[in-house]
């Protein structure tokens, strides 16, 4: 903390809250070290269902993308 950049990319997913479950880390507690140590230069990063997605800045059209494949397999 601070990371206006998470800030801003959780605005930017708030109209899609109802759609999945954001999980945030904070990379900067031990027993998340190894997030750390990947991603220290590159926060924020997305993953979905485990597989990274995006860092950075939210690519909408990326997200919405993923998310309807995952909800169309879930039907």
């Amino acid at each position: 903390k601070p990371c206006p950049l998470c800030d801003e990319a959780k605005e930017v997913l708030e109209p899609y809250k109802r759609r999945f479950i954001l999980q945030e880390v904070d990379i900067t507690l031990p027993e998340n070290s190894a997030w750390y140590n990947k991603y220290k230069y590159d926060i924020p990063v997305f993953h979905l269902n485990g597989k990274f997605l995006m860092k950075h800045r939210v690519d909408i059209q990326k997200f919405e993308d993923q998310i309807r494949k995952l909800e169309l397999q879930s039907e």
